[in-house]
């Protein structure tokens, strides 16, 4: 992942403009400087949740217990000032332990009256720890609050305070007490993020904090209505039609049988990826080239966040769990195989 940098003024771009996007990396640094403090190591997950948290997507973190998923989304919870709330999935969790309910109320004078009462998703960083130890049932009380960032219980609708973030860390389905999660909650993670086991110099640093007298202060720099804003500028980032055009190309080679399909993907992967994946990869993208210092998409940008964009949103057939392929070696197949540039760019203007 690319490390904020302060950009010289491109030449061009307002001047308003350009304090915004200076602003954006200058509160990028200093969110993932606090989130040090507590995790050693593992920039890329940092990096990928930050972009999760900055174009209002979600994060999925993925691995074995005791790598730090729920410390380090616990330490961006303490960098910013949002309402935060925890969710420990297990297998007796019902969704109305998740959204709330209504309860008989009983008033001063003998009167009854339902009430409802809300649960932990009414908060701005949600934390859904383990969540694939929940059943499929529970499990898809998030799908409205993700997608349309409300609730709908009791017959009424009740919206969600923005900015509405939902981390989420899971165990990988190997092991025991695990379900799979649905299709449909799967696609709407913004990436998924492979955890992966720290390097000796880095669990010499672990031990050195933990078994010590260290205790790390993390100080809130980030307020909602800043990252709104932040969000709003994201969103305003230039991606060239030739650009666009090659995201979109990437997330059409995942459909087996179709035109840009590569020779893995018509063997290994049973169904492709929804347009969300292409709305992923662009606005991705977009953080990149902010971080880097430009206004503007490259084929780089998109390339660099394909794999935690597309990996969780394809569904190997038979024959590639049997020979033991993964999505992201058909990611790996796909940047390889589809070009950058094609004589005809549909949308260019």
């Amino acid at each position: 992942m690319a490390t904020p940098q302060t950009a010289t003024p491109t030449q061009g771009i307002d001047p308003q403009i350009q304090a915004a996007c200076d602003a954006f990396r200058r509160d990028y640094a200093a969110t993932k400087a606090e989130i040090a403090k507590a995790i050693v190591g593992h920039d890329e997950i940092i990096d990928g949740v930050l972009i999760c948290l900055f174009t209002g997507g979600h994060a999925l973190l993925e691995g074995v217990p005791g790598l730090g998923k729920t410390a380090l989304i616990r330490a961006l919870a303490d960098a910013l000032s949002l309402k935060f709330s925890r969710i420990q999935f297990t297998p007796d969790l019902m969704p109305a332990d998740v959204i709330g309910t209504n309860v008989i109320q009983e008033d001063e004078h003998g009167h009854r009256q339902f009430k409802f009462m809300t649960g932990p998703i009414f908060a701005q960083i949600v934390l859904a720890d383990e969540i694939n130890r929940a059943t499929p049932k529970t499990q898809s009380a998030l799908l409205e609050a993700m997608q349309e960032k409300q609730v709908t219980a009791g017959g009424e609708v009740r919206p969600l305070e923005r900015p509405f973030f939902v981390m989420a860390t899971q165990n990988p389905l190997e092991q025991e007490g695990t379900y799979p999660l649905p299709e449909a909650q799967l696609d709407r993670f913004f990436f998924k993020l492979q955890v992966k086991y720290s390097g000796r110099q880095e669990l010499h640093e672990i031990l050195n904090r933990t078994t010590k007298e260290y205790r790390p202060v993390i100080k809130p720099v980030l307020d909602g209505e800043k990252i709104v804003e932040h969000q709003k500028l994201i969103r305003r980032v230039v991606i060239a039609p030739h650009v666009q055009d090659y995201a979109i190309r990437c997330t059409l080679a995942t459909h087996p049988g179709g035109e840009y399909a590569v020779p893995q993907v018509n063997q290994y992967v049973r169904v492709g990826v929804s347009p969300r994946a292409a709305q992923t990869i662009s606005l991705a993208a977009k953080v990149r080239a902010l971080l880097d210092g430009r206004y503007h998409c490259s084929f780089q940008d998109v390339k660099d966040v394909l794999a935690p964009a597309l990996r969780h949103r394809m569904i190997l057939n038979f024959e590639g769990e049997a020979e033991g392929q993964t999505t992201d070696k058909i990611v790996e197949a796909i940047l390889a195989g589809v070009p950058t540039q094609v004589p005809d760019v549909v949308g260019a203007k």
